[in-house]
């Protein structure tokens, strides 16, 4: 194992998938990939000189679990769960998904679901994404209502409630796989 010194970021985030134990045996050897990849140290989260680097996601859902909160990507082009960048001042690899989900939909008031990942993901970016070559998404959930008002932010062309059997066309690759294995996860599926 390397000798490269750890923050309490990359620590806290290495603690919370050793103690998480995915029902599916895909998320768990992703589990395993990230772990490897965290005990480089902070290289994870730095967006340059590094193409691939972690990112935080959140899966939104009305406190029923039958509707989805999703944005369309402006640079992607396709629905997706809303997230972006960890950055420098988040508390926690969680704190960032949250955080994103306030900039990318204008919802304040979402109840995590729990502060452990439900979805690991790596994915190639597109021709869209200049600096980026890869994600390595990490996905939480949270509950809103559906009665919040939603704004659109400038990296998103829309942000809707989507029924999560009845996904829209032009969803990210695999998004609905994805979010089968996510309701599975939380004991919805």
């Amino acid at each position: 194992m390397p000798t490269t010194s750890r923050s309490a970021l990359t620590t806290a985030f290495a603690e919370d998938l050793d103690a998480w134990h995915p029902v599916d045996a895909g998320q768990d050897d992703l589990r395993r990939r990230y772990l490897d990849l965290l005990a480089h140290g902070d290289e994870a989260w730095r967006r340059q000189p590094r193409p691939e680097h972690l990112t935080a996601s959140c899966f939104v859902f009305d406190a029923s679990f039958t509707h989805v909160l999703l944005c369309f990507h402006g640079k992607g082009r396709f629905w997706v769960q809303l997230g972006g960048h960890i950055e420098a001042d988040d508390g926690s690899v969680a704190d960032a998904a949250f955080r994103e989900v306030a900039e990318e939909s204008g919802l304040e008031a979402v109840t995590p679901v729990r502060r452990i990942p439900v979805d690991l993901n790596i994915h190639p970016l597109g021709s869209g994404f200049t600096r980026c070559s890869a994600h390595w998404d990490v996905g939480f959930a949270a509950v809103a209502s559906r009665d919040a008002e939603v704004l659109v932010s400038e990296e998103s062309d829309d942000v809707a409630w989507w029924p999560v059997d009845d996904l829209p066309s032009g969803i990210a690759d695999q998004f609905d796989q994805r979010l089968a294995t996510v309701l599975a996860e939380l004991g919805r599926g």
